[in-house]
């Protein structure tokens, strides 16, 4: 199994493979809400995207991670990002995370929309058996989210990583199992549909 590039597209927002040319979007997104600054998240400064891609396309071309520019489907703008990450195609497990979205856009529809099509791809069609979700413990609003989309909180991961302000984050660990998956994707499309 293997990533291949592939735009994901729903009716909200389209899930396009990270490239150069999303980049000065990407940057306007970022500063829509100074998302960068946040602590309790990790999101590149507007000034080091090009690191940002360069370390995408590594972590794409060993097989670990597709990056992805999210694009609001009525307006054409770039909103964020979000990646399938930390990838063991022999236990056909995934992650979903690194997921930033400009803070005009945030608790919209976009957000589920976005999760809906990656966890249809992870679990349609690159048969996995398992999507994680990892979150800040202090990140209340992301955990919230994740708890939306119908994942089950896992654990706790303490003093997992490191910050880049030199504080000690513990992780809070999320996932969805491929045979909860028909019941989540009911779900979801149901709320995207109110």
């Amino acid at each position: 199994m293997a990533f291949k590039d592939i735009t994901l597209q729903g009716s909200q927002v389209r899930l396009e493979p990270l490239n150069k040319t999303h980049l000065p979007g990407l940057s306007s997104a970022i500063k829509d809400g100074q998302l960068h600054k946040l602590m309790v998240t990790n999101v590149p400064h507007p000034d080091d995207l090009q690191h940002f891609l360069n370390q995408a396309q590594t972590e794409h071309s060993n097989n670990q991670s597709l990056v992805f520019c999210s694009i609001d489907q009525l307006t054409k703008k770039i909103i964020g990002s979000s990646r399938f990450m930390h990838t063991d195609w022999s236990h056909r497990r995934t992650e979903i995370g690194f997921t930033f979205i400009a803070k005009s856009k945030q608790r919209t529809a976009v957000n589920t929309e976005a999760k809906l099509l990656m966890l249809e791809h992870a679990f349609e069609t690159l048969n996995m058996n398992r999507v994680a979700f990892r979150t800040d413990h202090l990140n209340q609003r992301s955990q919230n989210a994740i708890l939306r989309l119908g994942a089950k909180k896992e654990g706790t991961l303490r003093n997992h990583m490191v910050m880049a302000d030199g504080r000690i984050r513990d992780t809070v660990v999320f996932s969805i199992l491929n045979s909860e998956w028909p019941g989540i994707k009911s779900y979801l499309i149901e709320k995207l549909n109110q």
